[in-house]
């Protein structure tokens, strides 16, 4: 492997837009291969950046880390077939105030009444904090 293919695992964190910790975790879980050398030796290459950003689209996609130790098992392409993506979720939204959002799952099934109700209690809640409202 030459010099610029080498990663520290600070460098591939940030490459791949997770945290150490979850690059450990998901060595630990078998989704990501171990890195080469040992100790304060060890390193990743480019594969474990490729990985990693698979694992991170998938992820973005809903698919569970189960279902992604699955696409990896079999060598899957980028974009997991629709049997391990979630269907897409319909969201109801109420602005409370600048930069405030109510977001209701369509599935939640709260009636007009109830979502009215719960931002009204919210809009209280920022009006006695000074943040006042939309």
């Amino acid at each position: 492997m030459d010099e610029q293919a080498v990663l520290s695992i600070a460098e591939l964190a940030e490459r791949g837009g997770v945290s150490r910790r979850t690059v450990r975790y998901y060595v630990q879980r078998g989704l990501l291969p171990a890195p080469a050398g040992r100790g304060r030796g060890d390193h990743y290459g480019p594969e474990h950046l490729t990985t990693l950003l698979r694992i991170r689209g998938w992820q973005e996609q809903g698919v569970s880390l189960e279902a992604i130790a699955g696409l990896l098992a079999t060598g899957q392409p980028s974009e997991p077939p629709a049997a391990v993506r979630p269907a897409a979720r319909v969201w109801s939204r109420i602005e409370l105030a600048p930069g405030v959002e109510l977001s209701v799952a369509a599935e939640a099934s709260l009636s007009v009444e109830t979502m009215r109700r719960l931002a009204d209690a919210v809009r209280s809640v920022l009006d006695e904090r000074g943040e006042g409202h939309a």
